[in-house]
């Protein structure tokens, strides 16, 4: 059984997590789908590998939120 301390250690370690899902999962979308004022830029380098770039923000993001969600770290017992 976890204490009140260790179970808000454990929250206060999942909100960078959730925060950095949320940060990936949005250079995803803004690489993916440029803006017209960003799409000048993004468009200089090879379409391939920026899509490829995206795809893998979104999954580095989607598993960040999951690590966050499912608060799996290791401890010291």
């Amino acid at each position: 059984q976890l204490s009140d301390r260790e179970k808000n250690i454990i929250r206060m370690r999942a909100i960078p997590n959730y925060a950095m899902g949320v940060f990936f999962l949005a250079i995803g979308f803004f690489f993916m789908f440029p803006m017209r004022s960003t799409a000048g830029y993004i468009s200089q380098y090879d379409p391939v590998l920026i899509k490829i770039f995206a795809a893998i923000c979104w999954i580095y993001g989607l598993f960040r939120l999951y690590r966050g969600y499912k608060k799996n770290y290791s401890r010291d017992r």
